[in-house]
């Protein structure tokens, strides 16, 4: 007998190759779809019954964390008064697998009434959702991954996967930003990643540690250890960042028996530094760091001059991460 993870496994690669076969048999219509949606003046209102109306309220999430306003519609409620909450200029996404409206049939009726666009996400492509919707999008599948070929499985997933893809489609063509996306997440980590920026978090003014060129490598050190930062930067006369140096670097510089006392911080200084602008999100820094393999930033202003310092330990009591 296989064991429970071979079948497992086995269920996995059956979806993975129904939403993989989807994707081959995406055409025009569903650039269609997107522009509908696109230049809907109202809501998109998404409904169906049993595990397609579960599917729905997940599009429905995504939709509305993506910008694109739209709510889910219960079939069965829409005909105890529900239905009002459709108007002219919204647009309606039905999900049926089998394409028979039963239900619906009244809430497609009301958007006919209105003029409201149908698109239609079926697994049946000959059936009454077909015949009734101004799109079909094609979300069969050849079989579910039950073995007795009957729990919705690889078909709510098709369908789930082909909301996804157009809600992307349309966070494409709507140029929706990260920042777009922050003002619609304002609590927890995503919104804390994409809303704060690094000038909330930089160490400014007397906080920075800072030396001329010229100064000896006991004023670096005195400087490095006063400020607390684990480094000191260097700039030219315009305020540019030139260099920086820390503990790491003198950690170094001891271990190979440097004579390093009479030495410049001009002499001893990591040229040209990793600098960040002071306006660039804190996620941004977080990711400059990581792939730098670095625990300090430089901060900039916009004609690059040194702005202020900042740490990791300021991203971590930021609780971005």
């Amino acid at each position: 007998m296989n064991s429970y993870r071979d079948y497992g496994q086995e269920v996995i690669r059956a979806e993975s190759r129904a939403v993989a076969d989807l994707a081959e048999r995406l055409d025009e219509r569903f650039d269609r779809a997107v522009e509908a949606i696109r230049n809907c003046t109202g809501r998109v209102i998404v409904s169906g019954m049993g595990k397609s109306g579960l599917v729905g309220r997940k599009i429905v999430a995504t939709f509305n964390s993506t910008g694109v306003a739209s709510f889910f519609l219960h079939p069965a409620e829409a005909i105890h008064g529900d239905l009002g909450l459709m108007k002219s200029g919204d647009i309606l996404l039905l999900i049926s697998k089998s394409g028979r409206l039963a239900e619906a049939e009244l809430v497609v009726a009301a958007a006919r009434r209105l003029g409201v666009p149908i698109v239609g996400l079926t697994g049946t492509i000959d059936s009454e959702l077909s015949d009734r919707a101004d799109i079909v999008l094609d979300c069969s599948v050849s079989r579910e991954a039950c073995p007795n070929n009957l729990v919705p499985t690889s078909s709510s997933t098709v369908a789930l996967v082909m909301g996804d893809a157009l809600a992307m489609a349309l966070l494409k063509a709507n140029s929706f930003t990260p920042e777009d996306f922050a003002q619609l997440h304002p609590g927890g980590t995503l919104g804390l990643r994409l809303l704060k920026r690094v000038r909330d978090v930089h160490h400014t003014g007397d906080a920075i540690p800072l030396v001329a060129p010229s100064a000896r490598i006991n004023e670096l050190i005195l400087t490095m250890t006063s400020k607390r930062l684990g480094c000191v930067l260097t700039t030219d006369r315009s305020g540019h960042v030139t260099g920086i140096f820390t503990d790491g670097d003198l950690r170094r510089l001891v271990e190979k028996g440097t004579n390093y006392s009479a030495m410049t911080a001009q002499e001893v200084m990591i040229p040209n530094p990793k600098t960040i602008f002071c306006d660039a999100i804190l996620d941004a820094a977080l990711a400059m760091m990581e792939s730098h393999a670095i625990t300090q930033l430089a901060t900039v202003d916009r004609d690059g001059r040194l702005a202020g310092i900042l740490h990791l330990h300021d991203i971590l009591r930021s609780k971005l991460i």
